[in-house]
């Protein structure tokens, strides 16, 4: 069996854990990223492999060499305008069978179903132009409810729908997810010689004074690396950097595309990376509510009454500490955490917002993690210590008392 999964940058790490998980007997590549093969006999040695849109784009002519049986479009309202190169790059695949999958297969109009349906079966809705003239025109324009019918008989036998409501008995009450993102090469840069600094830095001060004296140190390592995985224009610096966020371009996707007319708490630890949130969804036009440590009771009480109960109020951006208790926020059924930190105790509590008697929907909650960096380290010892956790993880500063030197090696490796 030969499978192509091509899948938005985020979403690889969650097909490898998923394959690991549900069926470890596959075997897979994850085929991505600078040090990837060009040699074709290397892709055909495993069942699956698993690549981005962009990177199907650039290695089409490899790709297209090869007879898959299965391909499987992930997010595929990503090859929804017809003319754009990765949709060519899609129909030039070779494959037994083609499936695609979306949340939001029509995000704008009915032209954006051409494409997804032309990769799936070429043809069937005839040119480009026919569909516009015949469907799209008609639908979007005028409403015409025949069209719209006649439309949603010729696609129907080639939809499974499930909708979240749908699935809902088999779902369980609360699903916790990892959202990998994967930092393009301004932010990894600014990353890398910000960490390398400090490790210099930190292993010579636990050289000369000991691990005890190096704490300060560590804490504020730490807490840079933490920013620059959110977005390097947060860090307090006298030099400052433009803004590189692989986080923030994955949470518009999201709300754009992925949580329908859902709504969604965010939140974050950083004051600047909300204030890059907000900035964010103002530009895409979508109505929040905010607050933070800042924020009067008064206040509060206004924007949780309004993201209640406003139906167009989308997204309630709230500060991780000013939002982790107390509230009762059950019309919110998404929950992103940007910024994950040591206490997974204060991200339950954020999570928990939503979870609360009054609670009718399932709930979907995110963290937010840069793959190789502080923070996916940070996961891992999380692991490791979760055993120590009830004790130790109480704040900041106890979970770097409890690090030892080859810990601290580590998270600055």
């Amino acid at each position: 069996m030969k499978a192509l999964v091509v899948c938005p940058t985020t979403l690889i790490y969650n097909w490898e854990n998923e394959i690991k998980k549900f069926t470890p007997s596959l075997t897979y590549k994850i085929h991505h990223g600078g040090a990837r093969t060009r040699v074709r006999e290397e892709l055909l040695d495993h069942d699956v492999t698993i690549t981005t849109y962009g990177t199907l784009r650039s290695d089409i002519k490899l790709l297209m060499s090869i007879d898959f049986d299965y391909v499987l479009l992930d997010e595929s309202q990503a090859i929804k305008n017809p003319s754009s190169k990765v949709t060519k790059a899609a129909c030039l695949l070779n494959a037994k069978n083609r499936l695609c999958m979306s949340g939001t297969p029509l995000q704008n109009n009915t032209f954006d179903i051409f494409a997804q349906m032309n990769f799936l079966n070429p043809g069937m809705l005839g040119t480009m132009e026919f569909f516009r003239q015949e469907f799209a025109v008609p639908i979007d324009k005028f409403g015409e409810k025949d069209r719209k019918e006649h439309l949603k008989k010729i696609l129907y036998p080639f939809i499974l729908r499930r909708t979240k409501e749908q699935v809902a008995k088999d779902l369980p009450e609360k699903q916790e997810m990892i959202l990998f993102c994967e930092m393009e090469d301004e932010q990894r840069n600014i990353y890398d010689a910000y960490r390398n600094d400090f490790r210099n830095q930190i292993l010579g001060t636990i050289e000369t004074q000991g691990i005890q004296k190096s704490q300060l140190t560590i804490l504020q390592g730490l807490m840079k690396l933490r920013q620059i995985c959110d977005s390097p224009a947060i860090l307090n610096e006298t030099e400052k950097f433009e803004n590189h966020s692989i986080k923030l371009d994955e949470l518009s996707r999201e709300i754009t595309e992925n949580i329908g007319n859902h709504k969604a708490l965010i939140f974050s630890q950083f004051l600047g990376m909300l204030a890059l949130i907000r900035a964010k969804l103002e530009e895409l036009g979508v109505k929040y509510e905010y607050f933070d440590g800042s924020t009067s009771a008064p206040g509060r009480q206004i924007a949780i009454e309004s993201f209640q109960n406003n139906e167009e109020v989308r997204v309630f951006l709230i500060s991780l500490k000013a939002g982790g208790v107390g509230l009762n926020l059950t019309a919110a059924d998404y929950v992103y955490i940007v910024d994950p930190w040591w206490n997974p105790a204060v991200e339950q509590q954020a999570i928990d917002r939503t979870h609360r008697i009054g609670q009718t929907k399932n709930i979907f909650a995110y963290r937010m993690i840069c793959k190789d960096t502080i923070e996916d380290k940070i996961l891992l010892l999380q692991e490791k210590k979760r055993a120590l956790a009830k004790d130790i993880i109480s704040d900041d500063v106890s979970f770097v008392k409890a690090l030892t030197r080859e810990d601290v090696e580590y998270l600055f490796s």
